[in-house]
């Protein structure tokens, strides 16, 4: 399999800060995390963790559609996004720039075979695979391959983020902290919650754990 190159993350994530308006500094306080590593992550020097991306694209109200994205105007997507900040509903701003920063023209199907997905590939050991787009859906469409003793967050911390999560384990082990319970996912099971539940996945085993996963947005 020779999966597509996902166009560069790093860039589109300094031009969205940039078109927000926020420092490097600024960026990095509002996600906790240092201004050295927002810099390596923008300049392509390291891959951010799932929990790091995640709050990388909530502070900056773009969706992680928008960095598998083939198109090149995600600066002037961030652009209308931060101008509707002042209509959005008080609860729903980050959905909403979400919704305006994504293409909603762009359709990705109705087939897509393995070597055309669209890949990122983090340094937590986690490897996403785009199965497709639906124009106008706030969706990310996912095959989600943990390695062995891969996680969704290099750090051993939980994450929070805005939407409702839905996955089913194809293959391997996973475990699953939410909250304050855990759970161990094998083959055919499947889980589904709101993701402003704090929560993590991480691989104990030593085969890949593969599965489907839709992220919504809620608007």
């Amino acid at each position: 399999m020779s999966p597509a190159a996902a166009p560069p993350m790093g860039a589109r994530i300094r031009r969205a800060r940039q078109a927000k308006g926020m420092g490097l500094r600024a960026l990095a306080r509002e996600i906790g995390v240092s201004a050295s590593l927002v810099s390596q992550i923008e300049t392509g020097k390291s891959q951010p963790s799932v929990s790091t991306l995640y709050a990388i694209t909530t502070a900056l109200g773009i969706s992680i559609e928008s960095l598998f994205d083939g198109r090149d105007d995600i600066g002037a997507s961030a652009q209308v996004a931060a101008s509707a900040t002042a209509s959005a509903i008080p609860g729903t701003v980050l959905h909403a720039l979400a919704a305006f920063a994504a293409d909603p023209g762009r359709r990705i199907g109705p087939l897509v075979t393995p070597d055309e997905r669209e890949t990122l590939e983090l340094d937590s050991g986690v490897v996403w695979e785009r199965l497709g787009h639906v124009p106008g859906v706030d969706v990310d469409f996912l095959q989600v391959t943990y390695r062995p003793g891969g996680s969704s967050s290099s750090s051993g911390g939980l994450m929070r983020h805005a939407g409702t999560e839905y996955g089913c384990l194809t293959s391997g082990e996973l475990v699953l902290t939410l909250g304050f319970d855990e759970y161990t996912l094998g083959p055919g099971d499947a889980v589904c919650f709101e993701s402003t539940t704090p929560h993590r996945y991480r691989n104990d085993g030593e085969e890949p754990a593969i599965g489907v996963w839709f992220v919504f947005s809620n608007t």
